[in-house]
């Protein structure tokens, strides 16, 4: 017997005015969601992916609105219910899991409070039940230690434990439709697998429908029974997860899947031979709690006896979980923040011994690709004079460093006109480009990439890889790049680190690591990464 629908869209249009056009964000979208149904979106950046969640959560940015179309759930048409309505709908009969939780969660409430006010809302249960239920919801999701837990504030949990609470929130109300936007993207691989494994086990219990929206296929092939595929607000294929990945039909579902990278590394030429650009020896760095001379805890050991060295031409892959200290290490080996023991060498010049003005100048050696290329960017300064700022404050003259960014946008990609615009007349993947170009405007010697594709679609995450792998070969540099994508690390990097708990565990070729990994932790990393099953059938 086929479970009723939960969720049916006919025929959605959604309109965005900009510049006085009508410009259509979703057009004539149509799929049908039955209850225990696990529904996968997928599609890059602007395909309408997020527009879908909103529009069945009520929650549309101002601008957007629904030209036609019917949105049903359980029979009611939610394009067509007031907003007390909707607020009825909204966290009981249908909730929703945000991609950020530190963005979505408040700073300022303890997790227990925040749960608790999903009953509070709904004038649900005694302000004592309601404590007792956050305790029992934080339990169910799998946060060690409850009744500690819903004490804390947001800050004091770690990205998986704030995706817990928020996919407790969710639940609390046991809700009919579930929506996931993009809930383990930031995650490292075991996280990810648990969070995963937690919502897929909760659906099944519950009996719940999800919509869950990603950009990962490993994740889309571990988890979906269906699959729906849109390129620029058109729904261009749908089908059974076995048939959309193994058999796809539409050219850009063909794309984007030949642009995953495989988690099998090709076989790459040693660099030893080559001069060693980078050497990292013992470096440690240690962290004092916080709240004042007399207040009592352990000292944090994020750094421990760190070594490697990364040779001209070479790129290292540092591995790990969150907190193991991976970002720590990027930070250290730039001098953003000072070791309290070890020394960086760059090019057989001690990097860590420098001081003042001379420091300064060898800053230039050794500069880093941010994870956010908009977070790190000004958003009020053109992107030319981003690029330019470096060689400037180095003593090139304004005239000439803005000739050089212009040589550098050419280099990575984009048009050298593009120096005259803003940070935010550029996608995601322009403006990763754009702080590749920022980043060897002082011609570095090493290049430190700090999880500087995690956050692309597949398509553009490839275009980046192809080009750092092309810029290191024509200008001979050495590249460290952090990561938590495994599938990423296989195919750019000549050696891998794995850190835990802020040791480097096991560091080798990364083709014979991932052949034969010889520490039980990195084996415990390669089979957390999600898509190396074949895609399960709907039953």
């Amino acid at each position: 017997m086929t479970d009723k629908n939960v969720v049916s869209i006919r025929n959605l249009t959604l309109t965005l005015p900009e510049g006085g056009d009508r410009k259509y964000a979703l057009v004539d979208l149509s799929f049908d969601l039955p209850a225990r149904q696990f529904l996968c979106v997928v599609g890059e950046s602007g395909s309408g992916k997020s527009l879908c969640a909103q529009a069945l959560m009520g929650l549309l940015p101002k601008p957007i609105g629904i030209e036609r179309g019917e949105i049903l759930f359980d029979g009611i048409d939610l394009a067509k219910i007031d907003q007390q309505q909707m607020r009825a709908l909204r966290g009981q009969r249908i909730a929703m899991i945000f991609q950020e939780p530190m963005t979505a969660l408040n700073p300022a409430m303890r997790i227990g409070e925040q749960i608790a006010e999903v009953f509070e809302a709904h004038d649900l249960l005694t302000p004592a039940e309601r404590t007792a239920k956050a305790i029992s919801l934080a339990a169910e999701v799998g946060l060690p230690d409850p009744a500690r837990i819903v004490r804390s504030y947001p800050h004091q949990l770690s990205g998986g434990q704030r995706q817990r609470a928020m996919i407790a929130m969710a639940l609390a109300l046991e809700p009919t439709l579930l929506i996931a936007d993009e809930p383990t993207t930031a995650l490292d691989v075991t996280t990810q697998a648990q969070i995963l494994r937690l919502i897929r086990d909760i659906q099944q219990r519950r009996g719940m429908a999800v919509v869950f929206i990603t950009h990962d296929f490993g994740v889309v092939a571990d988890i979906a029974d269906r699959v729906l595929v849109l390129q620029k607000g058109v729904l261009v294929e749908q089908g059974t997860v076995m048939d959309v990945l193994k058999h796809p039909s539409h050219p850009y579902t063909k794309a984007l899947l030949a642009a995953v990278p495989s988690e099998i590394p090709p076989e790459r030429a040693s660099q030893d031979a080559a001069p060693v650009a980078c050497s990292v020896t013992g470096l440690t760095k240690t962290y004092a709690p916080k709240g004042g001379l007399f207040r009592s805890g352990r000292l944090v050991h994020a750094v421990k006896d760190v070594s490697f060295v990364i040779h001209r031409g070479e790129t290292l892959g540092l591995i790990g979980e969150s907190g193991s200290g991976k970002s720590t290490i990027a930070r250290l080996v730039t001098r953003i923040i000072d070791a309290d023991g070890g020394a960086v060498e760059l090019g057989g010049q001690n990097f860590s011994a420098l001081r003042g003005e001379e420091l300064r100048r060898q800053r230039s050696r050794i500069q880093m690709v941010f994870q956010d290329p908009f977070a790190s960017l000004n958003p009020r300064r053109k992107i030319g004079l981003s690029i330019a700022d470096g060689p400037m404050a180095h003593g090139l003259s304004r005239t000439e460093a803005l000739k050089e960014a212009q040589r550098l946008l050419e280099l990575v990609g984009l048009d050298a006109r593009a120096a005259d615009r803003l940070p935010h007349e550029f996608s995601g993947g322009q403006r990763q480009r754009v702080g590749i170009a920022r980043a060897l405007a002082l011609k570095p010697d090493v290049l430190v990439a700090d999880e500087a594709v995690s956050a692309l679609d597949v398509t553009i995450q490839a275009q980046v890889l192809k080009l750092l792998e092309e810029l290191k070969s024509r200008l001979n540099l050495a590249m460290l790049f952090i990561t938590h994508d495994l599938h990423v690390a296989a195919q750019i990097c000549d050696r891998m680190a794995v850190m835990r708990h802020g040791e480097i565990v096991e560091i080798r070729p990364t083709s014979q690591l991932f052949a034969d990994p010889h520490h039980s932790y990195t084996r415990e990393l390669l089979s957390a990464i999600p898509g190396t099953g074949e895609p399960k059938q709907l039953s």
